[in-house]
């Protein structure tokens, strides 16, 4: 670009140079960072599995509510026959905790909110990447390295775990 200005450079003109240089510096890095996301992993794996993840979150939280409530139901209709001052304390402590387990509906429609977010995201870094293109394939050492993070993934959804029979035949390989 200097080559084509014909007579002195000024500071002004030295100074945009170098702004308009730093700026393409710094998208050439932007792209380069964006092919290095594998977009596939976030939007084929990454977000579904957080979003299945958070599904199972809402159904355990779920069912331990109704596990406590049918509690409630008993101790409630405990309170209702004992007498005098213990049946009334029973009573009072059994509606704090029906109103305690409005959390379930809480924490559904927050993991709702948290659900849309990561759709959102994946949907703008796909975006993204189409725009700026080009992947960047893992290397032989990433892989591995990826491989040994999804062993150490905690409790799993009820689809993948192991159910007791499982168990039963791993214990009898060891005879």
């Amino acid at each position: 670009m200097l080559s084509t200005m014909s007579g002195d450079v000024g500071v002004r003109e030295a100074a945009l140079l170098y702004e308009i240089g730093t700026l393409g510096a710094a998208v050439a890095n932007a792209r380069q960072e964006i092919a290095a996301l594998r977009v596939d992993d976030i939007r084929l794996s990454h977000i579904p599995s957080a979003t299945d993840e958070l599904d199972a979150i809402v159904a355990h939280t779920a069912a331990a509510t109704e596990s406590i409530l049918e509690v409630c139901e008993t101790l409630d209709t405990l309170g209702e026959v004992l007498e005098g001052e213990a049946g009334q304390k029973l009573q009072t402590a059994t509606s704090k905790i029906y109103e305690a387990c409005s959390f379930q509906d809480i924490t559904g429609q927050r993991i709702t909110k948290v659900v849309g977010a990561l759709k959102a995201i994946e949907t703008t870094i796909a975006r993204i990447a189409d725009t700026f293109g080009g992947k960047v394939p893992a290397s032989a050492e990433e892989s591995v390295e990826h491989q040994d993070v999804a062993l150490l993934n905690g409790p799993q959804l009820p689809a993948l775990a192991m159910d007791q029979s499982d168990i039963d035949k791993l214990l009898a390989s060891f005879d």
